[in-house]
């Protein structure tokens, strides 16, 4: 059974409020995620509980935000509409959050949303984790979640924040083993020189060593766990801008976590 109509940003010119695959769903009771706000957002959950009033599957409409809705950004985009029973997840940069505790829920409750991570939450027990989770959260339970480490992906960026010391210790020994595109540590710096000199003990090059961060996050903002949440994911999407940036534009077209 459909459960709304999912409207999509197919594509855009000029200056507009999201970008191309920013979505909503719409639905009798509300809405989810959001393509821009304002009069454009409106005019789409008109159209879109239209839709499901009428019994209508799928339609496209190409909206000048100037003239059209009186919106200041002064570009314009082309909507898709279709029955769906969700937003639709795409391919993000693998996020793997170590623990479910309250800094491991803020994080899930802030990245979940991002469209450019995949997000993973793990921990030994289902008991753990909050209910619901958030949408798009894979969760994963795993009794030894060292042994999960095996099943991340190589590019995967690790958080680690269990309610273990020891367990933490063993996840940043099993992220060095694994491989990693970043990884991170909550923490003092008391608690991260005693993991130092324990994952040198271990057999791990000083080098290596120093490709986990600790502390996570922006210290600067403080040791809540929103305000951690929000500077990790202010680090993750400045990393995606920067890559994304980077990427060679092909010829012809347009382009302080306290004592934890």
């Amino acid at each position: 059974m459909t459960r709304g109509i999912r409207v999509t940003v197919v594509a855009t010119r000029g200056s507009v409020p999201r970008e191309a695959g920013a979505q909503m769903l719409v639905t009798a009771e509300g809405i989810e995620g959001t393509i821009g706000g304002g009069a454009l957002e409106w005019e789409a959950m008109a159209e879109a509980r239209a839709m499901l009033e009428a019994g209508r599957a799928r339609a496209e409409r190409q909206v000048a935000l100037g003239p059209a809705l009186g919106q200041c950004c002064g570009g314009a985009v082309t909507l898709a509409f279709e029955a769906a029973e969700g937003l639709e997840r795409r391919g993000g940069m693998p996020v793997w959050i170590w623990g479910a505790g309250h800094v491991g829920r803020a994080l899930a409750q802030v990245l979940a949303p991002l469209p450019q991570v995949a997000v993973t939450w793990i921990d030994e027990a289902a008991g753990r984790f909050p209910e619901p989770i958030p949408d798009g959260v894979t969760r994963l339970v795993a009794a030894d979640m060292p042994r999960a480490m095996a099943h991340a992906p190589g590019q995967a960026r690790h958080l680690i924040l269990t309610y273990s010391h020891d367990i933490d210790l063993a996840l940043c020994d099993a992220a060095l083993r694994r491989g990693f595109a970043a990884c991170g540590l909550i923490g003092s710096g008391t608690k991260w020189a005693r993991f130092r000199t324990r994952l040198g003990a271990m057999g791990h090059a000083d080098a290596e060593i120093s490709r986990i961060d600790c502390p996570i996050g922006d210290p600067s903002l403080g040791k809540h766990p929103q305000a951690i949440a929000v500077g990790v994911a202010a680090r993750l999407l400045k990393e995606q801008l920067h890559k994304e940036s980077a990427r060679p534009v092909a010829r012809g077209t347009m382009t302080g976590n306290g004592g934890t």
